[in-house]
């Protein structure tokens, strides 16, 4: 007897499926019928324009010799490095210039001249003096994590309410003390959505830096199917670039986000109480 057969037995509420969750799904058989209707219409050689079942197959055949798996592994750990380190050092020079005025005149211009500078532009140079791999494209992750985060950091800092400064020294505090028990705090919802940002970024940065400069990943198989006429491959590639997005905003990004905005009280949180 199934879970649901069960439940009906003893009485208890059958699970539901929320109706957004039911029009998502009703919006992807849309797509794919949609998809097909359109490939027999065309009616163009699979390897220009395949249809649903190809790319199914050729999903089937990436797993089963384990390429996928390998390429989504790699990808994971290069975005993973890159913007741990892009939110690293995007937090230390927002509090560094938005905590001192000399950093902050001395910074402040170049900092804002890079910022013109998309990470695009960089990767050919960066190719020609590291070379291909893993260290080109960490710091083009990072560079891309780095703006959002420095910006959003500044900006918490900036904003943090004088007079609780103010209160704590009379306390005593030290400086030290002042950081880390007013202005991160008060910084940190501002720390998280440039985090967020950044992340979102970053993920369309590592796919680019993978088709320049890597050799595996899913930037490198869109790259590859597209230059070996696999198209079916490619369309894969991109079919798990909005999955694996769409799992790491819903199921991190976006609860990392709420949460801290819930826990310093500038919105209320949901559902308790009531």
């Amino acid at each position: 007897m199934t879970d649901v057969s069960a439940a009906a037995v003893r009485g208890l509420p059958l699970p539901r499926v929320k109706t957004s969750q039911w029009r998502g799904i009703l919006g992807i058989l849309v797509v794919l019928a949609l998809w097909q209707v359109s490939v027999w219409i065309i009616a163009l050689p699979a390897y220009f324009y395949p249809a649903p079942v190809d790319v199914a197959a050729a999903f089937v055949d990436l797993i089963n010799k384990g390429i996928l798996p390998a390429y989504i592994a790699d990808s994971a750990i290069r975005y993973a490095t890159g913007v741990a380190t892009g939110l690293t050092l995007g937090v230390c020079f927002g509090l560094l210039i938005g905590l001192s005025r000399f950093w902050s005149r001395l910074l402040g211009p170049i900092i804002n001249f890079f910022y013109a500078i998309v990470e695009v532009a960089w990767i050919p140079l960066l190719v020609i003096w590291i070379g291909y791999g893993f260290n080109t494209i960490l710091i083009a992750i990072s560079y891309v994590v780095f703006f959002p985060v420095l910006y959003n950091t500044l900006t918490g800092v900036q904003t943090v309410q004088q007079v609780l400064i103010n209160a704590v020294r009379t306390l005593g505090a030290t400086r030290r003390q002042v950081l880390t028990s007013v202005i991160l705090p008060s910084a940190l919802p501002n720390i998280i959505t440039g985090f967020r940002v950044g992340a979102g970024f970053a993920f369309r940065g590592l796919i680019f830096a993978e088709m320049i400069a890597a050799g595996s990943g899913l930037g490198f198989l869109i790259f590859d199917g597209a230059t070996t006429r696999q198209t079916d491959r490619v369309v894969v590639g991109m079919i798990m670039m909005g999955v694996l997005w769409l799992a790491l905003d819903r199921l991190f990004l976006r609860p990392v986000e709420r949460a801290t905005i819930e826990r310093w009280g500038l919105v209320r949180a949901q559902g308790g109480g009531s």
